[in-house]
């Protein structure tokens, strides 16, 4: 059978979602977890969207096929139980076997939180950006207007970045300020490596009154990234989940009150 489920996880003390030798990982500990929950060898899991370091999920979505029959409610608390507690499964389903984790995704959401204060994060540290200059509002939202539809988005890919295209479709690109606090939104049929955190650092230099909104016409059209501003920090930026076509009847949105805003 295949089994889908829904993980929230802290990205601080983790280098990323994807496996690596040093278990470091997010998908690493979920395998682990899942192999001492069946006392066999961990299925491999496959996950909607791979996270960087250092970048958290309120809403991860993954799959794995077993033959072990359990109760849904036993591959929630029963993986828990071996899991560290920064990360925690939500939900687990049955899902179709035509069902897959990333490949049934129809778009992904983002949202970037970030400290703008004279003083850095303190209670906040590791969970949020920061910047200590006044920024503009009106001119961000005006940059990132720029950057929605469908674009080639070399400029803001990584040079490590392992996807077949540039090409990407953002939905949606906003901010808008909570308090102390400024939420960025994004959704896309998919990312780049970086793509968020490569346009935020375009966006803040708008923000700080280093260039015009109208320089992120001159970025995507360069298709370079040495055209683009500097990586942004990782630390405020959570992955919101995929967005799945209703008939697979899974959660597509993160549960609310969580981030400024919600």
């Amino acid at each position: 059978m295949r089994v889908a489920l829904g993980l929230r996880y802290w990205g601080g003390a983790y280098h990323g979602w994807q496996s690596q030798p040093s278990g470091q990982t997010v998908q690493d500990r979920l395998e682990h977890a899942l192999g001492q929950l069946l006392n066999d060898t961990p299925p491999r899991v496959m996950c909607a969207g791979r996270t960087d370091t250092g970048v958290h999920a309120l809403q991860q979505v993954v799959h794995f096929d077993t033959e072990a029959d359990r109760p849904l409610q036993a591959w929630v608390r029963g993986t828990n139980r071996y899991l560290p507690s920064d990360v925690a499964v939500q939900w687990a389903q049955l899902v179709p076997p035509s069902f897959h984790a990333r490949g049934s995704a129809q778009s992904r959401r983002y949202a970037y939180v970030l400290l703008q204060s004279p003083v850095r994060p303190s209670l906040e540290h590791g969970r949020v950006g920061w910047v200590f200059q006044p920024l503009n509002l009106h001119a961000m939202a005006h940059a990132l207007q720029i950057v929605l539809g469908t674009h080639d988005f070399s400029s803001f890919r990584a040079a490590q970045c392992q996807a077949a295209s540039p090409v990407k479709t953002l939905h949606q690109a906003s901010v808008k300020q909570v308090g102390a606090y400024l939420r960025f939104d994004f959704e896309a049929d998919a990312f780049l490596h970086h793509m968020i955190r490569n346009i935020l650092g375009c966006v803040l230099q708008v923000g700080k009154g280093n260039r015009p909104a109208t320089w992120l016409h001159e970025v995507l059209a360069a298709r370079n990234r040495d055209a683009a501003a500097p990586t942004f920090a990782a630390e405020g930026l959570y992955f919101l989940g995929p967005v799945y076509a209703p008939h697979w009847g899974l959660p597509t949105h993160e549960p609310q009150g969580w981030l400024p805003g919600d």
